[in-house]
């Protein structure tokens, strides 16, 4: 399938769009607890599972908030309700310098390593380890003097949209596509924790691919793998998804985020999918081309001699398929058999008298 430009983008020579694999990506968040071998164990899983890239965030509590515990800085109504934001930035963030080890040992192994910077300090240390692409949070489309900051590396750019307009969208598409990015695409996103099926609005996801020519997918924080293998059968190109060793080592994102064996199984089921969207096609298989015996045709279903006239009761539209087709059981009625016709025959029309073919058949 050849590919307008402006649907399709690339990460590492890798081709993201309608009609090539989804790009899975396994987001290790706050899951590594502040242990460096656990980042590492995540990393080295998630390429076990099938996950074609690793995401980090990079921010510090303070490049993100201040440290305030006032009404304004207080978390409510989340699975985080009651801490301030700087307690809980304090406790999720990447240590950076753990960071460029980390992508090479995921680099290493055959993983892409990305992240999402939350400031400009954060998108040049990025650029220090040439990260291959950036990732957008959805709380930041409306940060534009960042998404430019972005931009300006020339690196593409995967967008969530939780929460956004779609004039905030428009906006910040029209910031990259001014910038002249080298790739975008568009993920649907509900930025809750989790998130609910029902709120979740899947058949968005063609939309933002039509309506601003990108690839598009989804950021999951649905609990479960079933809305990720939906939003592939509705085309989702990139499917992002929160992933820990366990989610019995808490930690802020630990109760939406996938284990081993599950995400293995989600990708399992996506890869599945793919496959059997396929493309427009009204091509009969080979498997398929064997089958087709079976199908209805008319036969004889009692013995008839030679001048009977052939009715309903000794000829009908049974399985298999070497008599005429069901179509011409009108053209065959009322008529006189030319010869003794064997129960089990398929009919023809030379076994019938004056019978001319209407047309095309068996």
């Amino acid at each position: 399938m050849v590919l307008e430009k402006a649907s399709m983008m690339e990460i590492n020579n890798r081709r993201i769009g309608s009609g090539y694999p989804v790009y899975i990506v396994a987001e290790m968040s706050a899951n590594h607890n502040q242990s460096f071998e656990q980042a590492l164990q995540i990393i080295e899983a998630a390429k076990a599972v099938g996950a074609d890239a690793i995401k980090l965030q990079t921010y510090t509590a303070d490049t993100l908030t201040i440290r305030c515990d006032n009404e304004y800085f207080r978390i409510k109504g989340t699975i985080w309700n009651g801490r301030t934001l700087y307690d809980l930035y304090r406790d999720a963030y990447t240590p950076w310098e753990w960071q460029p080890r980390l992508k090479e040992y995921a680099n290493s192994i055959g993983l892409d390593l990305f992240s999402t910077p939350f400031d400009d300090t954060a998108v040049k240390f990025l650029e220090e380890m040439n990260v291959p692409a950036y990732k957008i949070a959805s709380f930041e489309i409306v940060d534009l003097p960042l998404v430019t900051e972005v931009a300006r590396t020339g690196k593409p750019i995967i967008i969530s949209t939780g929460m956004a307009s779609l004039s905030e969208i428009e906006e910040v598409v029209s910031v990259i596509r001014a910038e002249g990015s080298g790739g975008l695409a568009l993920l649907k996103c509900t930025s809750s924790y989790p998130a609910l099926p029902e709120e979740m609005n899947l058949k968005t996801i063609p939309h933002l691919s039509d309506t601003f020519k990108v690839p598009a997918g989804l950021s999951d924080h649905t609990l479960g793998s079933e809305v990720a293998v939906a939003a592939v059968a509705l085309g989702a190109c990139i499917v992002e998804k929160h992933f820990t060793i366990s989610r019995e080592d808490i930690g802020p994102d630990s109760a939406f985020s996938l284990e081993p064996s599950e995400f293995k199984e989600m990708v399992k089921a996506i890869r599945t999918v793919e496959r059997a969207l396929g493309e427009i096609s009204y091509e009969i298989t080979a498997d398929q081309e064997t089958s087709k015996v079976f199908r209805r045709s008319l036969f004889a279903v009692q013995d008839i001699k030679a001048g009977d006239i052939l009715t309903d009761q000794n000829v009908r539209s049974i399985r298999p398929d070497h008599g005429l087709l069901p179509k011409y059981l009108k053209d065959v009625l009322g008529k006189r058999a030319r010869r003794d016709v064997a129960k089990g025959t398929p009919i023809r029309f030379e076994l019938i008298e004056s019978s001319q073919p209407p047309g095309k058949h068996v």
